[in-house]
């Protein structure tokens, strides 16, 4: 079974929302690596059990996924603070070498403190 990487993203915004026993085996497998034999002895069901019980938990990470978006929303905000900071490299660079005025580079300062504090 090919892991798809994006179930183990969406696991961290979803996962509340599926049972315990799901979760724990969905982590099992793309958090630990654990093969399905591995999971399947760990928790006293068969191969085919743990296979079952992560394609369903996959389903039901992508739905919810599709249904709210949360995770998408997320990378288009990384994204945008990605973008904002660059702008805000770009403006310090410019206004060292060519105008320098104080204002503009404690402004430009003040936007990269806050994109990366909202990266945290």
């Amino acid at each position: 079974m090919a892991k798809d990487l994006k179930i183990s993203l969406l696991l961290d915004f979803y996962g509340s929302m599926l049972t315990e026993k799901q979760r724990r085996i969905v982590e099992y497998y793309y958090d630990d690596d654990l093969s399905l034999s591995e999971i399947a002895e760990n928790e006293g069901i068969t191969r085919q059990g743990v296979r079952d019980f992560v394609k369903r938990a996959e389903e039901q990470l992508l739905e919810m996924e599709q249904k709210l978006g949360l995770a998408r929303r997320f990378r288009e905000m990384m994204d945008g603070f990605q973008r904002i900071e660059e702008a805000a490299n770009r403006i310090r660079d410019y206004n060292e070498h060519y105008i320098y005025a104080r204002e503009i580079d404690e402004s430009a300062k003040q936007i990269l403190e806050i994109t990366r504090r909202l990266c945290e």
